[in-house]
């Protein structure tokens, strides 16, 4: 019997699993209020505080971190990577530390966090589709100002994950399928996913899409300029990845206090979460053209789906493009541990983080 924890950790918490072969013993969801992670200046100097965190769970629940075979965490803000799972080595922990990929979303502190734990114990540790998995088309990856372009940044794990049991339900295979899946929570990324690949989508904690609890989403460029000559870069660095959205405009990233406010009919409150749900379904409409509008499927998952209202604004305003399906909440603890499980077994080989992105410029073309 191999024992693996999963260490998942998110913009608003830190998920934890402890599974014993494919069985999954206990999995904790630990909420971290936005007041409490932004003491930290940098998401990196949140390690110790997490890190504490899962071992005085660990602690609770009698488990000896000795005991563990394998640590596995989620991924995301090294160079650019394909999908599958990758060991995680000094080269991973450095590149995620130093965000090489530009993106600072919490989900780096999942590598990060069980490389500490492996280095510690002298055990293995992987890292399973992280954020920037990179499978866009050429067309996604283009912007206006020579030298920038648009990178893939967002929820690949629980979205691939959903698209792969979706497709399986159904009797059919991931590839086989054009869908478009919306992972709806602290962070909130659409992507379109072509016969198994996630071809485009928004750069979910870039500034770009609906804003979210945590994250600013898409702002006028110009209107962005006033305000960083007001506030500073780092003022907005941080809206786009931690104090955005509803830490900025109610002061906290807890959706149900809001949405309790809604339900009073609180005109704020109901302004605010109508905006992003309406936001949600635009960016649906935008990735239903990528597919050139063959979608098999609209797939809606992540924790605000406990909110019946999301589906049925999304359902309004969407169900004309395809069939829509709810898979509430995420897919991930498991979808981290099977392959790691797999490894162990000698049953597949991990890949090797390169130190190099999958698309390095489009070749013999100065743009």
């Amino acid at each position: 019997m191999y024992r693996l924890l999963i260490i998942n950790p998110g913009s608003t918490s830190t998920k934890v699993s402890l599974f014993e072969d494919e069985v999954s013993v206990f999995e904790k969801s630990l909420f971290h209020d936005a007041d409490e992670l932004l003491k930290f200046p940098h998401v990196n100097l949140q390690i110790p505080f997490r890190y504490k965190v899962i071992t005085d769970m660990l602690a609770e629940e009698n488990v000896a971190p000795e005991s563990i075979d394998a640590f596995v965490g989620r991924g995301g803000s090294a160079c650019t990577q394909p999908g599958g799972i990758t060991k995680i080595d000094q080269k991973l922990y450095d590149d995620t530390e130093a965000a090489v990929g530009g993106s600072e979303h919490p989900a780096k502190l999942g590598v990060m966090l069980a490389w500490k734990f492996a280095q510690e114990y002298n055990k293995p540790a992987y890292t399973l589709n992280p954020t920037n998995v990179d499978e866009y088309c050429d067309y996604a990856r283009l912007t206006g100002i020579k030298g920038v372009y648009r990178v893939s940044h967002s929820h690949v794990l629980n979205q691939k994950a959903v698209a792969e049991y979706h497709a399986k339900k159904l009797g059919k295979k991931y590839e086989d399928m054009n869908l478009i899946v919306a992972h709806i929570d602290g962070g909130i990324t659409v992507a379109a996913h072509d016969h198994g690949k996630m071809i485009d989508g928004n750069m979910g904690a870039d500034g770009e899409g609906a804003f979210t609890p945590t994250r600013i989403g898409s702002v006028p460029v110009l209107a962005l300029l006033d305000y960083i000559d007001e506030n500073g870069t780092d003022a907005v660095r941080l809206r786009c990845s931690r104090a955005g959205g509803f830490v900025d405009l109610f002061g906290t990233a807890n959706s149900d206090t809001i949405h309790e406010l809604v339900e009073e009919d609180d005109f704020k409150a109901s302004l605010v979460w109508n905006t992003m749900l309406y936001q949600i379904c635009k960016m649906i409409g935008e990735m239903s053209t990528v597919l050139c509008g063959k979608v098999d499927g609209i797939l809606l998952t992540g924790g605000l789906l406990r909110f019946d209202d999301v589906r049925a604004t999304i359902e309004k305003r969407c169900g004309f493009i395809a069939p829509i399906s709810v898979y509430p909440g995420e897919m991930e603890q498991e979808a981290l541990a099977l392959p790691a499980l797999e490894v162990l077994r000698g049953q597949k080989e991990p890949l090797t983080y390169t130190g190099k992105n999958v698309w390095e410029g489009f070749k013999g073309i100065d743009l």
